[in-house]
């Protein structure tokens, strides 16, 4: 008896499964309009009646991160408050004074000022601690959010109150915050042996002109081979990692495809343009945190025999995400 339930249970599932895989657009409609209704039911009651007083918002985004996270690592909401944030990521352009901080001693410091923006003319110092921003005392408190506070609208005033070490008084700076474009390329130069070294740690807009601009600098100072450095680099745009491709491969030649659920996702991305240089000897750094748009370049130009590829295995990300 108890066996022929276990088929009965089986017959039942597959016949759920049947029935959700033949339902029209408009039963599918339904279905998540009765779920969502379910949700918002819960909602209300959870609200209404548990125990301790809950925060509304909070239930919402732990909701939806819940059934995102079941879907696969890389489907992610990006609440309001983290919008300036992600823009960062994405663009690599920010409005700010121009400086890197972090934890030092559990103080927030200075660990790099960018040449010529409103920290480094301002006069902040590598090691600087600090105390306050536009009056609000930061001591104590995460770097994210002393990052926030520094970060505005191009153009507006932030006065920054920090300690020097040496110094027996603080030290108070009035800046106006400027638009920071990040580069993509940290470092670039000739190493002995006539040999183009250049690190590139992201993929935002312009990472292509910005590596064909090296490669042409590194070429006009001697460089007779290239290394692209790709360590930990996480990836970002998949146009650009193209555009770096196609400075290697001749023109026309296919650099990755994607497929998706919708037939617009389907596509092949191909170089369009005439390369910089297909003869140029090339050799890509990787480590286990290269990723993405950083493993279809290195993919890519190993693929077509352009470039030897030295280090470890790479992250393994074979997903392209789009913003809606």
């Amino acid at each position: 008896m108890q066996r022929s339930r276990k088929w009965m249970l089986a017959a039942l599932v597959v016949m759920a499964g049947g029935l959700w895989a033949f339902m029209g657009p408009g039963e599918k409609y339904f279905d998540i309009a009765k779920n969502l209704d379910i949700f918002a039911t819960l909602f209300k009651e959870v609200n209404a009646y548990y125990v301790d007083e809950v925060e509304p918002r909070k239930l919402i985004n732990h909701g939806i991160e819940g059934m995102l996270e079941s879907l696969d690592p890389y489907t992610d909401y990006i609440p309001e408050e983290d919008l300036e944030s992600y823009s960062i990521l994405t663009t690599g352009q920010y409005a700010g004074i121009g400086a890197l901080i972090g934890v030092v001693n559990k103080k927030t410091v200075i660990t790099e000022t960018y040449v010529g923006f409103p920290a480094q003319r301002g006069g902040l110092q590598v090691g600087d601690e600090f105390i306050s921003v536009d009056g609000q005392t930061v001591q104590g408190r995460p770097t994210a959010e002393v990052s926030a506070l520094l970060k505005g609208q191009p153009q507006t005033d932030v006065t920054v109150e920090v300690k020097r070490f040496g110094k027996s008084e603080n030290i108070k700076l009035k800046l106006k915050r400027e638009k920071i474009k990040i580069s993509n390329i940290v470092y670039q130069t000739v190493l002995p042996g006539q040999v183009g070294y250049l690190k590139l740690d992201d993929f935002t807009p312009g990472a292509g002109k910005e590596v064909e601009e090296a490669v042409v600098k590194l070429k006009a100072a001697g460089a007779k081979s290239l290394i692209i450095d790709l360590r930990d680099n996480p990836g970002g745009l998949l146009h650009e990692a193209v555009n770096i491709a196609n400075l290697f491969l001749p023109k026309g030649v296919e650099v990755v495809s994607t497929r998706g659920k919708l037939e617009e996702w389907n596509k092949s991305y191909k170089t369009l343009n005439a390369p910089l240089d297909t003869e140029l000897p090339l050799v890509m750094l990787t480590s286990r945190g290269t990723a993405s748009a950083a493993e279809i370049v290195a993919g890519s130009l190993q693929d077509y025999d352009r470039a030897v590829l030295v280090g470890d295995r790479t992250f393994g990300k074979g997903l392209v995400q789009t913003t809606r």
